[in-house]
């Protein structure tokens, strides 16, 4: 949700808030990478099983298809300023730091997220890959062409 919510500020000229003064990891996964984790779990049908007291077990599991790899929200937000520019959307005398606002921590917020994919890879053998900078390039270069 942030390439979208921060691309959209960026455009309109607003301040993006970032808090604990810019000092976060989040996991930023390219939508490419989320369909095709999608794409290989429903794929194959659920087999029947029985577990050890004889009833059946569940055909379904829950997956955390992401990235893995938090990544500096400074270098995201910075980063989609420069695709942004690069195709047009925005100037290319645009200064990102002032549409920057550096908050405090927000209660109950941390500082690192990222996606335990584990799971994933141990059952269907996926684990998304696109490069950081390559899913930022390729978000603006769709968002251009679509919202064009």
């Amino acid at each position: 949700m942030a390439y979208f919510s921060f691309t959209k500020k960026l455009i309109n000229k607003e301040k993006i808030p970032v808090f604990n003064y810019g000092d976060c990891k989040r996991d930023f996964t390219y939508i490419d990478d989320i369909v095709e984790g999608i794409r290989r779990v429903i794929l194959p049908p659920p087999k029947r099983k029985k577990g050890e007291d004889g009833l059946p077990i569940p055909p379904y599991k829950i997956y955390n298809i992401g990235k893995g790899t938090p990544e500096n929200l400074m270098d995201f937000i910075t980063l989609l300023a420069e695709a942004l520019i690069k195709e047009g959307l925005l100037s290319k005398n645009f200064n990102v730091k002032d549409y920057i606002d550096l908050l405090p921590m927000q209660p109950g917020d941390v500082p690192v997220t990222f996606a335990d994919t584990a799971a994933l890879e141990k059952d269907i053998g996926y684990k998304p890959g696109t490069d950081f900078k390559t899913a930022i390039r390729q978000f603006a270069k769709w968002y251009k062409d679509y919202y064009s």
